[in-house]
């Protein structure tokens, strides 16, 4: 019995699963070359973000400044003084109103001040 075709055979199908192998790799390594290309492209085309050392600019109007104010809650009557329980639709919006008296509330001399800051803790 002469093998010699079937040895040819099964030579060629492994030299073509080689074959097949490689270029399946080289078109991986095509795509993830275009992919890296193309988040490049993309990347240069963004706005640049300031680096280290960088200080952004003021806005055309000028400096913006901060708005302190004391606020106190906005009470809610009690079914007492309306003779009946209010429903959340009447309630409105639950929050706080400017407070008359803007003054900056100060810790009362002789206090501790804070947990733990070494006072006696008595007044």
């Amino acid at each position: 019995m002469d093998t010699t075709r079937f040895e040819a055979a099964s030579d060629a199908s492994s030299v073509f699963g080689v074959v097949v192998i490689i270029v399946g790799g080289l078109i991986i390594v095509g795509g993830l070359i275009w992919a890296v290309r193309l988040g490049i492209k993309v990347k240069q085309r963004e706005p640049r973000t300031p680096r280290g050392g960088e200080h952004p600019t003021l806005p055309e109007s000028g400096p913006v400044h901060e708005e302190q104010q004391r606020r106190e809650p906005d009470e809610v009557p009690r079914a007492e003084e309306t003779g009946r329980r209010l429903t959340p639709h009447e309630l409105g919006s639950s929050g706080t109103r400017r407070s008359d008296d803007q003054d900056r509330p100060r810790w009362d001399p002789g206090s501790s001040g804070s947990f733990g800051s070494g006072g006696s803790g008595r007044k």
